[in-house]
């Protein structure tokens, strides 16, 4: 064998294994993949699926990669106008509400952001069901929607410091401006245009990207004054 076949051998070798190289590494980048790939994808989640599993890396993954299989194509449906002025007078009146009751705040901000969920698309059959929906869809700021679950039901049961509850709809809040902020989707037909309107909706909201009436943002201003 020549010199030069040698050489191109050893080149056509070379380029395969480059080949082989790139493929792994682009299949382990994918979205679905483990460790960095869900790590980008989930954000903080990642870390609380890990903490949920005691430390196992592994099961969090195929928790993480469930989650994904079953909701990454929830197809997130528009809010109207009307809808969202609800929901962010609704939410500036349940901080409002907060100085005088707040665990009756904490309780019926988490029934608020279930029903806003709902609206907006996310399966809600059982409560797991839409938290891991929201994790898929939010994952910087579903955080919010456990931790208000969690303050509720704890209220329920005894007596909770107040500033705890604060700092629950406070995170909520992150959550919320993200449900009910404006995208471009809304300003397409609402799809219950077809049967007389939307559904009755219990607003709630403070300031988001969307559209907020007058009125809303004196009354966010005044929750704002007592740290909410």
């Amino acid at each position: 064998m020549t010199t030069g076949a040698t050489i191109a051998i050893l080149v056509a070798l070379a380029v395969v294994f480059l080949g082989v190289v790139v493929a792994v590494r682009l299949v382990g980048r994918g979205p679905h993949s483990g460790g960095r790939g869900l790590r980008r994808r989930f954000g903080p989640e990642y870390d609380a699926a890990v903490a949920r599993h005691d430390g196992d890396e592994k099961a969090a993954a195929k928790d993480l990669k469930e989650r994904l299989r079953r909701h990454e194509d929830v197809r997130i449906a528009p809010l109207t106008a009307q809808s969202r002025e609800l929901y962010v007078a609704r939410w500036t009146g349940l901080q409002e509400q907060f100085v005088d009751a707040p665990a009756r705040a904490v309780g019926e901000a988490e029934l608020l952001l279930g029903r806003l969920a709902r609206e907006r698309g996310f399966p809600a059959d059982t409560w797991d069901e839409l938290q891991d929906s929201l994790t898929v869809h939010h994952p910087h700021t579903a955080h919010g929607f456990r931790e208000i679950h969690l303050a509720a039901a704890r209220s329920r049961a005894e007596q909770v410091p107040t500033e705890q509850l604060r700092e629950a709809l406070v995170r909520a809040r992150g959550l919320f401006e993200d449900l009910v902020r404006e995208h471009p989707q809304d300003h397409r037909p609402h799809r219950h245009a077809r049967h007389g309107g939307p559904r009755p909706a219990e607003p709630t909201a403070r300031g988001t990207g969307g559209a907020i009436p007058q009125h809303a943002r004196e009354g966010g201003r005044a929750a704002r004054k007592e740290g909410l």
